[in-house]
């Protein structure tokens, strides 16, 4: 290996989301190949990771985010606040230095351009997950800065490639998501019936997503196809599991509970029966609620990637996804149920027809062949090609 390399991953949260996954998992297989990796996260309530990093970490000091705004301005302000909080830290600490600073997300990013300025640091990475379309002027341009404003911008999916090429004229080098096959896997840890109990997971089947009530994770599609598989399969539960976020989707989840309660009304659909909702999931016990599953269900209409779709299917779940990128980019229809995100009726059959043992032992058998292509030490080595490249 030629010179070990000190690399920054700044990433936004010290919670267990896509992209701050793939910021530990990265600088885990950073680590093993040799290299000096620094974790910087924000972290707002003191608590760090759930999960140990042989990386370094430093945890970025994050404040409540400030009080009494209309919701409008509010989310403006406390990405204001975040994007501050990263430069006070790496000002206040000008040790840390580092051959390469990376950021994962729009927050980090901005930081690092501020840095770049001010001469603090001499570089900007950043790794665009997905491109969202912001009803805020500000989020807009501070997303846009974030992207153009870089050094070296990467990306894990060849959707988002074109996307930033069409958008942006940036031609970002595709990078790697992962699966750590020695945390998810079939073979149970003897946790999967306590985690039943724990979150009331009684009914069967059992269909179970990862990502919480957002409008990208398509949720009240997801709920409206659950109601008819209801009217077959009474028994059968919904387990929506995630949540944290830096964004407020408060309109959109009072819809969703609106709905909760009309399903209710109609079908005796409860939450304490029907539909679980367990919120943030400790890190330890994500491994087994996939085992206590028969179904993974991820209708997503805007991904970076998917995460939790290597997840559940190196679990041995039948998945069902979109039929769209990026998800069409690695699985074929007969490794995955593929609809209509925007039809509840096509996301219903296919609820169904993965309850069928056959269907679901081809789509578990033919997916296994998708995880050796997605691994955490493929992508670290990718990164360091593109690190030593512009270096």
């Amino acid at each position: 290996m030629a010179q070990p390399l000190q690399i920054a991953l700044l990433t936004y949260s010290t919670k267990l989301r896509g992209s701050v996954v793939h910021t530990l998992e990265l600088a885990t297989a950073l680590t093993e190949l040799g290299h000096q990796v620094c974790v910087y996260a924000l972290d707002k309530d003191g608590r760090g990771f759930e999960r140990a990093v042989p990386a370094k970490v430093r945890l970025v000091p994050a404040a409540p985010p400030p009080a009494g705004l209309p919701p409008d301005q509010a989310t403006d302000a406390l990405i204001r606040q975040r994007i501050q909080e990263f430069v006070d830290y790496f000002l206040a600490h000008p040790e840390a230095s580092h051959d390469i600073y990376h950021a994962q997300d729009c927050i980090g990013a901005n930081a690092l351009v501020q840095l770049r300025q001010q001469g603090r640091v001499a570089n900007v990475v950043r790794t665009v997950h997905h491109i969202e379309d912001y009803p805020s002027v500000y989020l807009q341009q501070c997303q846009d800065k974030s992207i153009r404003d870089p050094d070296l911008c990467l990306c894990v999916s060849d959707r988002w490639h074109q996307a930033l090429r069409h958008e942006y004229g940036i031609d970002a080098p595709r990078v790697l998501n992962g699966v750590d096959l020695r945390r998810f896997s079939p073979v149970p840890s003897g946790q999967e019936d306590a985690i039943k109990t724990r979150h009331g997971l009684t009914g069967s089947p059992i269909f179970l997503t990862v990502g919480g009530i957002e409008p990208r994770k398509n949720s009240i599609r997801l709920l409206e196809a659950f109601s008819q598989v209801l009217h077959i399969h009474p028994r059968a539960q919904l387990v929506i599991a995630g949540g944290a976020t830096l964004f407020d989707y408060e309109s959109y989840r009072q819809e969703f509970f609106a709905l909760a309660k009309l399903l209710d009304q109609m079908l005796g659909l409860t939450l304490e029966k029907n539909l679980l909702l367990p919120g943030v999931i400790p890190d330890d016990d994500l491994p087994a609620l996939y085992r206590a599953a028969d179904v993974f269900c991820f209708p997503s209409t805007k991904e970076g990637w998917g995460l939790v779709v290597l997840e559940a299917i190196a679990s041995a779940l039948p998945v069902i996804t979109a039929n769209q990128p990026p998800f069409t980019e690695f699985l074929s229809s007969n490794q995955a149920l593929l609809v209509n995100p925007d039809g509840a009726d096509a996301i219903a059959s296919a609820m169904l027809a993965a309850l069928d043992s056959e269907m679901a032992q081809n789509l578990v058998h033919h997916s296994q062949a998708v995880l050796p292509n997605y691994t955490w030490q493929k992508s670290a080595s990718l990164h360091v090609d593109h690190y030593q490249t512009f270096l």
